[in-house]
């Protein structure tokens, strides 16, 4: 063999060491991202769960990971939602408020900045499919010709599902203005 055929060998060996790392790193590093969102949701539980027995209120916490977001949704099995939809308040200012509040204290516990989504009796689920609607409305308009269509004000969670089916359209869009007036601009690409 001579010296050349050595330095391959050896450069190829490296080669399926690296990638082998690589593989053997990527499969461990999905299971400890699903490992940390679980944590996330555990906390994110503890916490809401306390806040319940506070608050007097009756509810059961889902825990799952949505978009590689832990999801945590507090829900009144076989009961009415009315006394929960009081932690929604008006507009899901109650329900932002307290996502923010379940994140500091997610953050507080693992020392990294949390981007969990909070659900109180399925208000963001109804939301989102009104702001889907809306959307699919705005594109129709583009598509159809206008050159932009600008929608109403939204929180970044409304914002981001509106960005989210503009670019499933294949069209672009952007957030511009200022909290708590910041909007979705549509256009063509």
């Amino acid at each position: 063999m001579s010296e050349q055929d050595v330095q391959a060998d050896d450069t190829t060996s490296a080669q399926d060491e690296t990638s082998s790392e690589a593989t053997t790193s990527e499969r461990t590093a999905v299971p400890a991202t699903v490992k940390r969102l679980e944590e996330e949701g555990e906390i994110a539980a503890d916490y809401l769960e306390e806040l319940l027995d506070i608050a007097d209120l009756d509810g059961d916490i889902d825990l799952s990971i949505d978009h590689g977001r832990a999801a945590v949704e507090i829900v009144n099995e076989g009961g009415s939602d009315r006394e929960l939809r009081r932690l929604v308040g008006k507009d899901g200012e109650v329900l932002d408020a307290l996502q923010e509040l379940t994140r500091l204290a997610v953050q507080a516990r693992t020392g990294e900045r949390s981007r969990l989504m909070l659900d109180i009796a399925g208000h963001r689920r109804g939301r989102r499919a009104e702001l889907t609607a809306v959307a699919e409305e705005a594109i129709t308009k583009v598509k159809a010709g206008a050159e932009t269509v600008s929608l109403e004000p939204m929180n970044p969670f409304e914002r981001k599902v509106v960005h989210d089916a503009v670019a499933a359209a294949g069209l672009a869009s952007d957030s511009e203005g200022v909290e708590p007036n910041r909007y979705v601009v549509i256009t063509k690409r």
